[in-house]
């Protein structure tokens, strides 16, 4: 199985916004707001919108995962 770049920047952006969630929660440090100008700032709600699409498209890698099992079967 070929692994696509819409994956790769997909999967990129899920570990931006782990550890974005993980600052907040160990240390209230929200790295994204603080970089892109706080957190109503345009540029950070950009982020955080594509974060959550990505998010929403990294569901797809469940039903992928058959598919890998198969492979390797």
């Amino acid at each position: 199985m070929r692994v696509k770049p819409l994956d790769w920047f997909a999967l990129t952006l899920i570990v931006i916004g782990a550890i974005n969630w993980g600052l907040i929660g160990f240390f209230q440090f929200d790295l994204i707001a603080v970089l892109f100008g706080g957190v109503d700032a345009v540029a950070s709600r950009i982020v955080y919108a594509f974060i959550g699409l990505a998010g929403l498209y990294c569901l797809s890698f469940y039903s992928r995962l058959d598919d890998v099992s198969a492979i390797r079967d």
